[in-house]
């Protein structure tokens, strides 16, 4: 008798956490699952925006577009798309993981409670604003006349020089890269702040009293039980970093140049909602929802280990 109460009980808990699990699987069903079936299925036909004709059938004849070789000279193809989102993600991913790590380190070992609130708060300040506000913030700062100009001339000791941040190809990446990784920063410092907050003090007692030194308890105790946040905050910035729009579309509706700046995301709008090739930008979109699956699982593949216990 029970045996049976308890398996009575065990199929009243799992009908009622199904009844408050469905709202969220119709939400994702609507606004995530479906979109991304839609566009694996528009991406085979030839669908324009206001064609009131049937799309008609290309098979990976979009795909094919998108990787043609005679295509790849042009400034605005697939491919220098491709290119573009890549330097981006690398030349912001990877300054992002390290100095948000940094920073969360030597804030943490601070010895002022107030102090690390203060600075906890100045560093997440920009996470909040919208895309479009870091980027006029930013524009206004690169500006021949600006304060970028002033700040680089001042410590490369070359006055009246104007390095071109929105017109110059190469320091045109590098401006969307400073603005996005101003944004980001405190963003994944509050994150590490809050792994680090987890390891016990009683290891770092330990190995104090063993002579340990700073950097042998940074990388023997620090990283090593750090590396699930490590793990989840790589995967994060990296896939935040090959989602990036707005900042691209806001310096390109100012007067850049848009091929160095134009990542996938950009091109696909487009392509999409200029050009109305929705077929073609679907396409895209599922070259992006790939390239950002198999980076994961590269992520998890590379930093898997064995669990670090305390």
């Amino acid at each position: 008798m029970g045996m049976k109460k308890y398996r009575g009980i065990e199929k009243k808990q799992a009908r009622w956490g199904f009844f408050f699990v469905v709202p969220s699987l119709l939400f994702f069903s609507l606004f995530s699952f479906y979109p991304i079936i839609n566009a694996f299925y528009t991406s085979f036909f030839d669908k324009r925006a206001l064609s009131k004709a049937p799309p008609a059938f290309l098979g990976l004849g979009n795909y094919v577009r998108l990787f043609d070789p005679s295509r790849a000279a042009s400034e605005l193809s697939f491919l220098n798309s491709l290119r573009a989102t890549l330097v981006f993600t690398v030349g912001t991913f990877i300054p992002l993981l390290i100095i948000s790590l940094l920073l969360a380190v030597l804030i943490s070992n601070l010895g002022s409670r107030k102090a690390q609130k203060f600075l906890q708060i100045a560093y997440y300040t920009p996470a909040i604003l919208s895309s479009v506000v870091a980027a006029t913030i930013w524009m206004i700062i690169f500006d021949p006349r600006g304060l970028g100009n002033q700040w680089v001339n001042a410590l490369m000791n070359t006055p009246g020089v104007d390095h071109r941040w929105l017109v110059d190809p190469v320091m045109e990446q590098v401006s969307t890269m400073v603005i996005y990784f101003w944004k980001y920063i405190g963003y994944f410092v509050i994150l590490f702040i809050t792994g680090l907050a987890s390891i016990p003090p009683t290891i770092y007692e330990a190995a104090t009293i063993d002579g340990a030194s700073k950097n042998q308890v940074f990388w023997r105790i620090t990283l090593p039980l750090l590396k699930p946040t490590v793990v989840l905050v790589s995967v994060m910035a990296m896939l935040q970093c090959l989602k990036t729009f707005s900042t691209q579309y806001m310096l390109y509706t100012n007067g850049a140049p848009r091929a160095p700046i134009n990542v996938i995301t950009f091109n696909i709008y487009v392509t999409g909602i200029q050009q109305q090739y929705l077929g073609r930008a679907s396409a895209m979109s599922v070259v992006l929802f790939v390239l950002m699956l198999l980076l994961t699982l590269l992520q998890f593949n590379t930093t898997r280990s064995e669990q670090v216990e305390y």
